[in-house]
């Protein structure tokens, strides 16, 4: 069997619990099925806010917190650098008044990005369209080096590269804890934990997130 038709495999499985977990969502137990545990978001203003600093949006999409602590070392990493960076969830719909580039990141959830952050470029993209951008991806499958991962990977931000040209893009590995999701999240999560041998743990590399952070938007 070829790496692609098992992976295809994988994904229809994942993808068939996934819509039986949502079915049952809709039922008596819908609402507490997705009912998300509370963690905390961050919005940071970062670095020395002056006219003679370019300002930098750090915006992010998470479902279960591990997105946050990533895009706030990237804001800290930038205003290190000299810049004035202000780090805020995508929920919030910030402003893009006043901002010289923008770092758009999300996690990845059934192969895609969050469609909160979609939805705000949608919204911005005349915006978007005309500044410096970077995007970040934070996820837990298709974290090697081989062309089925690779391919996996372009896939996941196809959708907002067709609506932006990114200066600077990452996939960086992140964190499941299962406190932190929601029953209907658990059960896709543990689906895709028994067809892939994906497991809960942290695997953030925080050298990579700050390296890359160092690099983008010269």
């Amino acid at each position: 069997m070829s790496q692609t038709t098992s992976s295809r495999r994988r994904f229809l499985k994942i993808a068939g619990l996934s819509l039986v977990g949502a079915c049952a969502a809709c039922s008596g137990l819908g609402y507490a099925a997705t009912l998300v545990p509370h963690f905390p978001t961050t919005d940071l203003n970062l670095g020395k806010d002056n006219p003679m600093n370019k300002r930098i949006l750090v915006t992010y999409a998470t479902r279960a917190g591990s997105t946050v602590e990533v895009a706030a070392a990237i804001g800290e990493t930038l205003a290190k650098r000299g810049f004035a960076v202000d780090v805020k969830p995508v929920k919030a719909k910030p402003s893009l008044d006043g901002y010289q580039a923008v770092v758009l990141g999300s996690a990845i959830r059934i192969g895609s990005w969050l469609p909160e952050m979609m939805d705000y470029i949608k919204q911005h993209q005349p915006t978007l369209g005309a500044l410096p951008t970077a995007l970040f991806s934070v996820h837990m499958l298709n974290t090697a080096d081989d062309e089925t991962s690779r391919t996996a990977r372009a896939a996941y931000t196809a959708p907002a590269r067709q609506l932006l040209t990114p200066e600077a893009e990452a996939f960086f590995a992140g964190k499941m804890d299962y406190a932190r999701l929601s029953f209907l999240d658990r059960v896709i999560a543990k689906a895709v934990e028994g067809t892939t041998g994906a497991s809960a743990g942290d695997r953030r590399d925080w050298n990579k997130i700050r390296g890359w952070a160092e690099g983008i938007l010269a």
